[in-house]
């Protein structure tokens, strides 16, 4: 990274369901051009905390300023503005069903007025070959597509409007080793040369030594900590130690080491 410009700026954020509490007193900053990598427990909140930054759902209190626009406060316009500047990869594509993937791709685009239908057909095409999907797979709906394929559709589709930042959920659940490596390096690779923000839910510990810069932990219902891959080393709290430290732990950082 050449800034430390924050892009992303989570302030005393609060969701609670009943009297069930997600998250309290979270803070948290993400910069430009960087790729974080939010991990934690299962119930600690990281989808959820992700779709609180999106507006996908409303938080019970905080603050949440993405690309100089309070999320929370924004109207039908200012919010349909700063979507048009993130994308959003959900678990398994969330692809349109009855829709091929060139379709499912055009779907962003078709906000904008007066865009001729060629060239978004175009547009389409060139993102979906910026994931690594091969020309005939545009043509092909959902159900004909492998698993890793449908979560590069999905990208593609989250790419579609030349974001600044995109959101990624799972991104290599379900994946095997290969392919899951293989989607690694493709966010990489198009991080760096799109200049993409990148917020990257994960619990693969193979990902967040191959592409994340940072890494944030949720934990006791916050942020806890965030760094490097090698200060997370030096943390002592005991889920953290023992996420970082574990058998699991260790064979990712032998892969990442003879990478």
């Amino acid at each position: 990274m050449t800034s430390k410009e924050t892009v992303i700026s989570v302030r005393g954020l609060e969701n609670r369901f009943g009297s069930h509490v997600v998250h309290e007193n979270l803070d948290l900053d993400v910069f430009r051009g960087e790729i974080l990598g939010v991990v934690g427990g299962s119930g600690t909140g990281k989808s959820v905390l992700l779709r609180s930054i999106t507006g996908l759902q409303r938080s019970t209190a905080g603050h949440i300023d993405v690309l100089g626009t309070e999320v929370q406060e924004a109207d039908e316009d200012a919010r349909a503005a700063l979507e048009a500047r993130w994308g959003v990869m959900f678990q398994d594509g969330a692809l349109f069903s009855s829709l091929t993937v060139r379709e499912n791709v055009e779907v962003p685009m078709r906000a904008i007025t007066g865009l001729d239908p060629e060239i978004r057909r175009a547009l389409a095409d060139l993102k979906i070959s910026m994931v690594g999907l091969p020309y005939l797979a545009g043509g092909k709906y959902p159900s004909e597509l492998s698993g890793g394929m449908r979560k590069r559709a999905g990208l593609a589709r989250a790419l579609s409007l030349d974001p600044e930042i995109v959101f990624l959920d799972e991104p290599t659940a379900g994946l095997d080793p290969i392919g899951a490596s293989a989607f690694d390096s493709l966010i990489r690779g198009l991080s760096r040369s799109l200049g993409l923000t990148v917020f990257l839910v994960t619990h693969d510990l193979d990902t967040l030594h191959a592409v994340c810069d940072r890494i944030a932990v949720l934990a006791e219902k916050r942020v806890l900590v965030t760094g490097t891959m090698q200060e997370m080393l030096q943390v002592e709290h005991p889920w953290v130690h023992e996420y970082f430290h574990g058998p699991r732990a260790r064979a990712a950082l032998d892969a990442a080491q003879n990478a």
